[in-house]
């Protein structure tokens, strides 16, 4: 079930958020745990099991960790859980990917596995390997309901597509929270808000992508209107489910982090991972590179740390070399601005290293998208003009001309301005209570824009749903 469809906003949404503020505070973890297990079983029936399973087995190796705290069995029973979480991952997720890798090398004949990737797998494992690493490390107490912990892991508003939550965000929100009308309409703002920006841009931005792939008449230009095209699109993709999902959990009391900050307002790519997608950056910071030696080592060994980082990086968001390669591209530029790029930038204007980031992450997320290697070579190399088309064409015109507004309306939400402008007008007080007033009608028009897109019979895919 997507959240920008008919049967979440107007069915599913709407029921759930009377019966959970109906029923007594003890009984609304219950609701949600019910709820989003009614969520995810109407996506996937099937899987709704193995999530089940991954909450059971974080559920007994926590308590089993708590119970031998001190003893070399508390090590062992975080090495299970570890081992039995990435065991999941490893086999729903990569094992065509090994199979085909193997078949290629060996030129053998080994069938595919007939498995469908479950949604979301990627993160519901990672915030139960948090759980019971912090259990083991003592950032964490045990948490001896099954039904809350269970509800942390399966919670809808973030269970398919993050951001990646950490038990310690949510541990105090789980059994105990407040709930108000601030609260209820700060996130309903921000969830219209996240909706907006995956529907209204997002996913016309993907139009344009689509468009330039069945395009007979690129031009060099055509393919770097491309690769903006799809920078803005995964950035307001993601980031608008981030927005609805922190807004979603707003409503219901629990409070969860940022997950992005204006990535493309960077100044180094170091800068743009700060920005980006923060909730996996800080987690491959605390339970990777941190625990191998971090920055605190020899200069060998700091560059294996990142290009292990970076490799598993790439290779969480996906079963493909082109996500490798993604993974270790951004490795080599944080290497060369370790020890070259960052000394060169100081010397020049801001405005040069904004471009070079820019550009590189542009190229980047061209590789992220390709089907495969060849793909992605081709796709750059027609933006640096090495296939023989021309620069300009009547084609790339008109769709730049078709979809012009959308590339400006993107181009400055990717900013802080906006947000800047209506923060400096709420310090007055008279713009502040008009801007109160409006809000929610505010809101209530980007509903009706929204809806009527899905009247409309518009897609609205989520990438993101494939990790």
């Amino acid at each position: 079930m997507l959240f920008s469809s008919i049967p979440f906003l107007y069915y599913f949404l709407p029921i759930v958020i009377a019966l959970y503020f109906i029923v007594p505070f003890k009984l609304k973890n219950f609701i949600l745990l019910i709820s989003s297990l009614f969520f995810y079983f109407y996506g996937e029936p099937v899987y709704v099991i193995l999530m089940l399973v991954a909450c059971l087995s974080s559920y007994i190796h926590g308590l089993l960790i708590d119970k031998c705290r001190g003893t070399k069995w508390a090590k062992f029973w975080v090495g299970s859980s570890v081992t039995i979480s990435l065991l999941m991952l490893g086999f729903f997720k990569y094992s065509n990917f090994f199979i085909e890798n193997v078949n290629a090398i060996f030129k053998s004949d080994i069938a595919l596995l007939g498995i469908a990737l479950p949604i979301g797998i990627s993160f519901y494992t990672f915030q139960t390997l948090s759980y019971t690493i912090d259990v083991y490390r003592g950032d964490a107490k045990v948490q001896k309901s099954f039904v809350r912990l269970a509800t942390y892991v399966a919670l809808f508003p973030q269970l398919i597509a993050g951001p990646i939550v950490r038990y310690t965000t949510v541990e105090e929100d789980l059994t105990e929270r407040k709930h108000s009308f601030d609260n209820f309409g700060t996130g309903a703002t921000r969830f219209a808000i996240g909706l907006a920006k995956k529907v209204l841009i997002a996913d016309v931005l993907y139009e344009f992508c689509n468009a330039f792939r069945a395009s007979d008449d690129k031009s060099v230009v055509f393919y770097w209107l491309y690769a903006l095209a799809f920078s803005m699109h995964i950035y307001f993709d993601f980031s608008g489910y981030s927005d609805m999902a922190i807004g979603l959990g707003r409503i219901f009391g629990f409070r969860f982090l940022e997950n992005f900050n204006y990535p493309y307002i960077s100044k180094t790519v170091a800068e743009f991972w700060r920005r980006w997608h923060m909730s996996l950056g800080t987690w491959f910071r605390d339970y990777v590179y941190i625990p191998l030696g971090g920055n605190r080592v020899l200069k060998w060994r700091w560059l294996f740390n990142t290009l292990v980082v970076w490799l598993l990086t790439g290779f969480w968001h996906g079963a493909a070399w082109t996500f490798i390669i993604w993974g270790l591209y951004f490795a080599l530029f944080l290497m060369l601005e370790k020890f070259l790029l960052n000394k060169f930038f100081e010397k020049i204007p801001r405005v040069f290293s904004h471009i070079y980031v820019l550009v590189a992450v542009m190229i980047s997320f061209v590789v992220f998208n390709a089907a495969d290697l060849a793909e992605a070579l081709s796709d750059i190399g027609g933006m640096f003009g090495t296939l023989g088309v021309p620069l300009w064409s009547k084609e790339t015109a008109y769709y730049l001309s078709s979809y012009g507004v959308v590339f400006i309306v993107g181009i400055i939400g990717a900013t802080p301005l906006v947000k800047n402008a209506v923060l400096k007008l709420k310090e007055n007080k008279k713009a502040c209570t008009v801007i109160d007033v409006i809000e929610p009608v505010f809101v209530a028009v980007l509903l009706i824009i929204v809806t009527a897109c899905f009247v409309n019979g518009s897609f609205s895919p989520f990438l993101y749903f494939r990790f």
